[in-house]
């Protein structure tokens, strides 16, 4: 099967076996920054034929990503009318899902929501990064701890399962033990399906930080990001959350289920301390 993506594309790992459907171009933050990717919305008629493409493909996906970025960024009449094609055309799919950034949220109702979920929308990956005002203002995310756990909870009571990613290091050293524990203080407000981690990686160097870091970003070494990871653990208070922190960033791989996991993923973070567990070497953490 061929559509015709206007590359690059990102998407979820665990949406590697989806039908990824670009039903706008680039996004409004900053994960698409080529020219190419200039935000943009693509016609329904587009969006129709590169569904009636994969339906006649044959390829044996039962899950569609919206794509590019964020997709709870159009309006909700236009995502109603893509899920609709989504049915009418691939009735066989089980699941939609999208990134989602809360701010995004805050002009769909609970209802709304429901009805997507209703026709197939069922989960939905939103990037809080942090539950520390302090470093989401330094970063300019324009979230905040209330602004994402509101989106979380309309998610919530809408059905559609939640999957949340924390950034480790974006606190850099200076901000590290409060990155962490507000983190799991806005998730265990929350109480997402699924909870990953991710360590920042600033493949540009580091001046964009350093410019909102009081002129120099030090991201923790590994024993630092390892104590970050500890404490955050630590401060989690969840009842049944997967739990991933297995991303090629990731130093040390850790999986369970918070919070009957949680002593032994503890466990595991004080014997990578002290050398008890190897860990990643940097050639392993290509991304």
């Amino acid at each position: 099967m061929m559509l015709n993506y206007i590359e690059p594309v990102f998407r979820p790992p665990s949406e590697g076996k989806s039908l990824i459907l670009q039903v706008f171009r680039g996004d409004t933050v900053a994960m698409y920054t080529q020219p190419q990717k200039q935000f943009r919305a693509q016609k329904l008629d587009k969006i129709e034929d590169d569904i009636i493409t994969a339906a006649a493909s044959g390829y044996p996906f039962n899950r569609v990503f919206l794509a590019d970025g964020d997709a709870m960024t159009l309006p909700f009449n236009r995502l109603k009318a893509i899920c609709e094609l989504i049915n009418t055309h691939l009735p066989h799919v089980t699941r939609i899902s999208s990134y989602c950034l809360p701010r995004n949220l805050i002009n769909k109702t609970v209802e709304q929501l429901t009805q997507l979920r209703e026709m197939g929308l069922s989960i939905l990956y939103i990037g809080c990064e942090s539950g520390d005002d302090e470093v989401l203002g330094r970063i300019k995310k324009g979230e905040t701890f209330a602004s994402s756990l509101a989106a979380l909870q309309k998610i919530s009571q809408a059905g559609i399962k939640s999957s949340v990613m924390i950034l480790m290091g974006l606190g850099g050293v200076q901000l590290s033990r409060q990155h962490a524990i507000a983190s799991a203080e806005l998730m265990n407000a929350a109480q997402p399906d699924y909870l990953s981690t991710l360590v920042v990686t600033l493949p540009l160097g580091t001046e964009r930080m350093d410019n909102v870091f009081d002129g120099k970003f030090v991201l923790p070494d590994q024993s630092g990001l390892l104590t970050e990871m500890h404490t955050l653990l630590s401060h989690l208070k969840l009842d049944k959350t997967i739990f991933r922190s297995d991303h090629a960033s990731n130093y040390l791989v850790l999986k369970g289920i918070l919070g009957k996991d949680k002593s032994a993923l503890i466990t595991q973070i004080e014997q990578a301390l002290h050398g008890m567990i190897p860990l990643r070497q940097e050639w392993q953490r290509g991304l």
